[in-house]
């Protein structure tokens, strides 16, 4: 019979263990090449988490609040999910570390175009330029890692980007806490683009790979337009319900022409000589329910991580340094368990298991949460906010492992560009959803869709503060008790599409 531990066999049967590259990356120095692309996975998670402290400050400073705002963390996660799965087609066909080079370019640029931002509008471009070049990083990141290291080794690499992910998700609230009040949110941006800076110097120790250098490279320019088009449509018209309400045509227009678009995708990718999505990929059910526990993630951790911190300090009180030490026992875990969960997977525990057991934490976690009231300290939040970053440490850095090893080596970085496609655009979409949902259930609360907007965005400032810390109190629980049920549903279709993997051959 076969084991559900064993590493399944790819889509296509092409075993992994031969990677068909040309320009083949340097296997006799493997500790650089994951030194450098590590790098880059540490520096955009911070810059991520430690985006959503500061928020508070740059609304003070540039007069911002509600939709606007908030684009400065969902313009981010929009572009880079846009731009993640034709970033990774693209390293397919130009080149792995090209794609991954020009990425921590725009990335850097968009980072110190932000900082010199003196409108909320233009900060907003430059953080949604900073997600275009985010998307090169981590799909070419992911592409080279895959097409270096195999097996064991594969699955030990992708646990050590998890941790890593996690100093970057643990140490961003708390660092850029801390230095959004003692130097402020421009000198912050600064560092993130100083820190990008060091990812492109990195570039120069991975050597360059690509699917086929005899093959004239074929870009796939209708499925790439209609793609990026679709969604970006969607999620833009997602991100206007907070102000226009879900009724408006600024919400249905842009809306229903991104879910025509994305339903034309499908049709285009059957037509495309190289198509940017391999529809096979799709039609695994295992990499599907990998793809599936991406997108539980993201909604049981991804609306804690962005919109906790304004709470704290809106309705709670603190500080942005204070919010950020206590967003660290939600982050910190994610420091230390990543490696646990690859040393099981190798040790012959079933990533079935390990998975849903995981996603049955990120439920418990989001419902302990409901704890969450206005006086709420450390020691109240500790229990949930520790079960929420336990379960994404448990498989945040095998799931890429998993996935990737049902794909033929050939096809790593359009695979890997589309995991990332589904991380960022699950947490945009969850970004884009929770802050929607959250300003409508304040907006029937207090009556006010203003109101509710300076609520959301952490401002109760006024007589009635106690009263609007009551009502946003309220809306999280709705919110929390829903996630918790989603996952809870989620963890029980993921067991049934990974189910039992057959052996490589």
């Amino acid at each position: 019979m076969a084991s559900d531990t064993a590493a399944p066999a790819p889509v296509s049967g092409v075993p992994s263990a031969v990677p068909s590259v040309t320009g083949h990356p340097r296997r006799h120095r493997p500790g650089l090449t994951l030194a450098a692309v590590l790098l880059g996975y540490l520096t955009l998670p911070m810059s991520m988490s430690g985006t959503t402290v500061a928020l508070p400050g740059i609304g003070a400073d540039l007069g911002a609040s509600g939709a606007p705002l908030q684009w400065v963390v969902t313009g981010y996660f929009l572009t880079a999910s846009c731009f993640m799965l034709v970033a990774g087609s693209l390293g397919d066909l130009f080149g792995r570390r090209r794609i991954f080079r020009i990425g921590a370019t725009v990335y850097t640029a968009g980072t110190l175009a932000g900082a010199a931002a003196r409108d909320v509008l233009l900060l907003d471009v430059a953080r949604t330029l900073t997600g275009a070049g985010a998307a090169g990083v981590m799909a070419g990141g992911g592409a080279i890692l895959a097409t270096t290291f195999t097996g064991a080794a594969r699955t030990r690499a992708f646990a050590t980007v998890g941790t890593v992910a996690g100093v970057g998700l643990a140490l961003g609230p708390t660092l850029s806490g801390a230095l959004v009040g003692l130097l402020g949110w421009r000198p912050t941006f600064l560092l993130f683009a100083a820190a990008g800076a060091l990812v492109l110097a990195g570039t120069a120790v991975i050597a360059e790979s690509r699917a086929d250098a005899e093959r004239r490279p074929r870009v796939d320019v209708a499925g790439v337009v209609t793609f990026v088009a679709g969604l970006a449509l969607a999620m833009f018209g997602i991100t206007q319900v907070a102000g226009a309400g879900w009724g408006s045509p600024r919400v249905l227009a842009p809306l229903a022409a991104g879910v025509l678009l994305l339903a034309a995708f499908p049709l285009v990718e059957r037509r495309a000589e190289h198509p940017v999505l391999d529809l096979a990929l799709l039609r695994d059910r295992p990499f599907l329910g990998w793809c599936l526990a991406i997108l539980t993630m993201a909604v049981g951790s991804a609306g804690v991580l962005i919109f906790l911190p304004t709470y704290l300090q809106g309705a709670g009180g603190l500080t942005a340094g204070e919010a950020g030490l206590v967003m660290l026992m939600m982050t910190s875990p994610v420091l230390f368990v990543p490696p646990l969960g690859g040393r099981l997977i190798n040790r012959g525990v079933s990533p079935r298991l390990l998975v849903v057991a995981a996603l049955l934490l990120l439920a418990a976690g989001n419902a302990w949460l409901l704890v969450l009231h206005p006086g709420a300290g450390a020691g109240t939040l500790f229990g949930p906010l520790v079960t929420i970053g336990v379960s994404q440490g448990l498989v945040i850095g095998i799931i890429d492992a998993q996935a990737l090893n049902r794909v033929e080596p050939e096809r790593i970085g359009m695979a890997s560009g589309f995991l990332n496609t589904v991380k960022g655009g699950s947490n945009a979409l969850v970004l884009a959803l929770f802050g929607a949902v959250m300003v409508s259930l304040l907006r029937a609360r207090v009556g006010s869709a203003e109101v509710a907007a300076r609520v959301a965005a952490g401002d109760l400032a006024g007589s009635r503060r106690d009263f609007l810390a009551e009502q946003f109190t309220g809306a999280w629980h709705v919110l929390g008790g829903t996630v918790a049920a989603c996952c809870l549903v989620s963890a029980l279709f993921v067991g049934h599409l990974v189910g039992r993997s057959p052996e490589r051959p």
